[in-house]
């Protein structure tokens, strides 16, 4: 599973806090002692350090037990300098004691990576008064440790001791790998000589195509014959290993919701050939259709039949494209499914999840605070930390390496908290918040730390769930490289010469999404489906009144910056400023007079604005914005309209309310809408004699102006007009100007609509 994610260098865990451990590892016994009158020994064994205890699991009925179990202990919580080491025998009543080891934690020696593991010893067992028994030994290895050792993931934390081992899994650091995914084109060409059960009529024949769970339909053939045509494209998302078969079968529509199959088709993913970039397609092959009954009711017969009905397919894999499995606003990676198209990497990103602070208990009604994790994604690199148990201030101090393809590629790192520690299954772990961290953001080789406020926007509100502190490091190995992929589209280049539809992309994309979230919920410990589509935004393209008002202040707030301008340029035309409009008449002239200056003086003030901002530049990354996100103060019920699911499930009344608000907001958009199609009418209606006189005075004057400035030298002209634009208030009118008033004269056509 090490393909495109796999790190190139080792993590020198120089970002995060180092924390230092005590482990005990318990890999097997011999020749224990029988304790019971049956004979028989259920050993186990327990380690203990003040008080904090762990405990292997008991093995029935053995005396030469294997448990490869290893403890980790905080050693800012330890409480005693003993390690006492106990071999048990399981039993119904009071367990009987076998024998212990004895370490001085003084005497533990310190290992630090990248030293390789300490090698396990035999240790005689004990009695309770320190002698030594005549039989029994246990193979321990006892060392101090940081959470850049092997054995941090694996092992079993002192504030997770008391749960059961099923539970444990679900607490431990793990990285994930998404699948490798790929686009699956489809072309259903035609088909000949099918056999309806009712020969008396025409067929009404449709092909429908299911990989996994994805079907897909065409429209019905126009020609209702035997001999229909399609020829459509459909398009579906295959993974790695490409175990599954794709299943086509034509259906004739004989009534209102009512379908029969005339053939089916099973065809091995595996045996679709592959394309690269814009290659050329592979050809056409006629596939022999099986009668649905005809494999349980014939057997082996079917091989003699002579004559089938077939269906024209062509199947590719387009290795070319990236599957889209999250937002392009904010995807992590950009690379094509081929591992032949892929670039060398650009650079190394580290990030060190630190700690979060003031987070609300999650479980107060359960007499708890807090079971905090965090799940990271960037590629197709997961990576989940250990979970902290009942702690309103965790503190992780694990540090992940990921390779960069791309600069313009986001980093999500997600808050979660835990609710699979007691064995529940039915439940689902809790949404605390989560950041996203554009790349390009970042200066190279500078160690950013800084805490990022944790928000969750629920159906209640807006919640604050504390911070999340991380440390991040952006490292470039290849400048040339990384300059050069600002100039290089963002997505393949199969993308831009073969592009598929935004209604497509869209389906495929939340097809990706559930294949990726049944992937990693396979893993041990699973990273659950409610988790990957909270990093994957799953409903990101849902409607929402809240986003659709962000959006508009969004486009306001750029808008802004034109009327800014305008409201300038407006002082300078009405000698608000006098010396700044003397100075605009100076420099304005002297650009007339020289209009080889006019682009060298455009760059060079770009120039100067761009170094005059690089003070204010932003000093850390941005963040989840409420106030940009009108998450602050918004309506219980939009809140309420956005989490429905969809379908709704929401009462009637509810539903009417809703749809005339949207009546009224959608209302609004389109006299928008209809105003713009106005002015870009009366435009194209200059010249179109739709308005005759406007057009014979619009070409009059065109005529006029046209031997004027053939005639006038170009400097004279753009002299005037600048200084009648430029002419003093008291040379001005307050009604519009005569352009104006000619241009909303122009007739448009919405006094055609109905």
């Amino acid at each position: 599973m090490g393909y495109w994610g796999r790190d190139k260098t080792a993590s020198t865990y120089d970002l995060v806090e180092q924390m230092n451990f005590l482990y005990v590892s318990v890999v097997k016994a011999k020749d224990l002692p029988v304790m019971d009158i049956t004979g028989s020994l259920d050993p186990y064994v327990e380690v203990k350090v003040g008080n904090y205890k762990g405990v292997t699991k008991h093995l029935e009925k053995n005396q030469y037990p294997v448990w490869n179990s290893t403890f980790a202990f905080s050693k800012e919580r330890l409480q005693s300098n003993l390690i006492e080491i106990s071999v048990k025998d399981k039993d119904f009543g009071k367990d009987d004691f076998v024998g212990k080891v004895l370490f001085d934690l003084a005497e533990v020696p310190q290992r630090v990576p990248p030293d390789s593991p300490l090698a396990p010893q035999w240790y005689k067992l004990v009695d309770k008064k320190g002698e030594k028994i005549n039989q029994g030994e246990v193979m321990l290895a006892v060392w101090m440790g940081t959470q850049a050792d092997e054995a941090f993931s694996e092992a079993w934390h002192s504030d997770a001791h008391s749960l059961s081992q099923h539970s444990l899994a679900n607490t431990r650091s793990k990285v994930y790998f998404s699948p490798k995914l790929y686009y699956l084109r489809a072309h259903i060409m035609l088909a000949q000589d099918l056999v309806p059960s009712d020969k008396g009529r025409q067929p009404d024949t449709f092909v429908k195509v299911q990989l996994g769970h994805q079907i897909r339909v065409t429209r019905p053939s126009p020609m209702k014959h035997v001999n229909p045509e399609w020829n459509e494209e459909l398009m579906f998302v295959a993974s790695e290993p490409f175990d599954e078969y794709i299943i086509i079968s034509v259906e004739d529509r004989i009534g209102p919701g009512k379908d029969e199959v005339i053939g089916r088709i099973f065809i091995p993913v595996r045996e679709v050939p592959q394309r690269v970039e814009t290659s050329k397609l592979p050809d056409a092959r006629w596939f022999a259709l099986q009668k649905p009954s005809m494999a349980e009711e014939e057997g082996d017969k079917k091989k003699e039949v002579k004559f089938a009905s077939r269906i024209l397919l062509r199947l590719c894999i387009d290795s070319g494209y990236h599957v889209l499995d999250e937002s392009t606003h904010f995807s992590s990676d950009l690379q094509p499914s081929s591992k032949h198209l892929r670039k060398p990497s650009i650079g190394l990103l580290e990030v060190g999840i630190l700690s979060a602070r003031n987070l609300l208990p999650m479980k107060g009604r359960e007499g708890r605070m807090t079971d905090a994790y965090c799940v990271a994604k960037y590629g197709n690199k997961w990576v989940r930390t250990r979970t902290l148990l009942d702690t309103l201030h965790p503190r992780w101090n694990e540090q992940y390496t990921w390779e960069v393809h791309d600069p313009c590629t986001v980093i999500t790192i997600g808050v979660f908290d835990n609710c699979h520690i007691n064995g529940k299954d039915d439940v689902k772990d809790q949404r605390i918040g989560k950041v996203r961290i554009r790349l390009s953001t970042l200066e190279t080789d500078r160690i950013y730390t800084h805490s990022y406020p944790l928000l969750v926007l629920s159906p209640s509100g807006l919640k604050k769930h504390g911070e999340l502190h991380l440390a991040i490091r952006f490292t470039c190995t290849a400048w040339v490289n990384m300059v050069a992929q600002y100039s290089k589209p963002l997505l393949p280049k199969m993308h831009y010469v073969q592009p598929i539809s935004v209604r497509h992309i869209d389906w495929l994309r939340h097809q990706a999404m559930q294949i990726v979230s049944a992937k990693l919920i396979r893993s041990e410990p699973p990273l659950r489906k409610e988790i990957v589509e909270y990093m994957l935004d799953v409903d990101y393209h849902m409607w929402s009144l809240r986003r659709s008002k962000a959006n508009f202040h969004r486009i306001m707030s750029l808008l802004s910056g034109i009327s800014y301008v305008a409201r300038w340029f407006g002082g300078i035309c009405y000698w608000k400023n006098p010396l700044t409009t003397i100075l605009v008449h100076v420099l304005f002239l002297i650009l007339v007079c020289y209009p080889e200056l006019i682009l060298p003086t455009i760059f060079l003030y770009l120039f100067v604005i761009g170094l005059w901002n690089y003070r204010l530049r932003p000093r850390i990354p941005p963040h989840m914005d409420a106030r940009l996100s009108q998450a602050e103060n918004t309506h219980p019920d939009e809140l309420d309209e956005e989490f429905d699911s969809f379908p709704t499930s929401r009462p009637s009344d509810i539903i009417r309310m809703r749809y005339d608000r949207l009546k009224s907001v959608a209302g609004r958009v389109q006299t928008v809408i209809g105003d713009l199609a106005t002015q870009g009418e009366r435009a194209l209606s200059i010249l179109s004699w739709r308005d005759p006189r406007a057009t014979a005075i619009f070409i009059i004057f065109s005529l006029i102006w046209a031997v004027f400035l053939y005639v006038t030298p170009f400097q004279v002209v753009a002299v005037l007009i600048g200084l009648y634009v430029l002419r003093h208030p008291r040379f001005r009118s307050k009604m519009p100007s005569v352009p104006v008033n000619f241009f909303k004269r122009l007739p448009a056509r919405s006094d055609s609509l109905l």
